[in-house]
């Protein structure tokens, strides 16, 4: 590792930080409306009114909620998948319906059990969850690169437009400006309360 990705993994590990902390700090009511907010964002997007294939993560306790999404999505005839991380750590996408039966994987986050698995260049849109984002579309997750490699095919994408990656994140997860590493992707946009 280079001295200056040190340093970007370094700042990304603080902002990383700061940023858990802003996020924890909310109250559940305060969850639930930003929640609500960031939910007519999304359905009333463009992007997401003509998406077919809606790749979109279970949220876990204190990250945005996605289920009045997803069920959305059900509702206009969507086809959704959930992420899976593999034990070799590469994501895979599940779809899910309302009957799919989800299980807790190693990190204690929801997953489907079974379902069709669609690749990322399958996708039309894929809603991710971020730690941190800033104005330039750039964010931090939890540091694992789970959501960089399938979507890696993105960082030169010239022509290729999909999927959108779009960051759900509340406003508290906003920050100045997150310096990437050279294999992070950036998203589309960023969608906060």
């Amino acid at each position: 590792m280079s001295l200056e990705q040190d340093r970007v993994s370094t700042s990304q590990a603080d902002i990383r930080q700061a940023a858990r902390n802003a996020r924890a700090s909310l109250s559940v009511a305060e969850r639930d409306r930003g929640s609500q907010r960031i939910f007519e964002k999304v359905v009333s997007a463009s992007w997401f009114q003509r998406a077919e294939y809606v790749a979109c993560y279970l949220p876990a306790v204190d990250e945005v909620n996605t289920w009045e999404i997803i069920a959305r999505a059900w509702a206009m005839k969507k086809r959704v998948f959930a992420p899976v991380v593999e034990k070799n750590s590469t994501m895979q996408f599940r779809e899910i319906t309302a009957e799919t039966e989800l299980h807790a994987n190693r990190y204690g986050l929801l997953e489907p059990k079974t379902g069709d698995i669609a690749s990322a260049r399958m996708l039309d849109l894929e809603l991710t969850p971020g730690v941190a984002c800033d104005e330039e579309n750039n964010r931090v997750g939890m540091g694992g690169g789970d959501y960089d490699h399938p979507f890696s095919v993105l960082k030169h994408r010239g022509e290729r437009r999909r999927p959108n990656l779009v960051g759900l994140a509340f406003a508290c997860q906003k920050v100045e400006e997150i310096p990437p590493n050279p294999w992070d992707i950036p998203l589309f946009r960023t969608i906060t309360d």
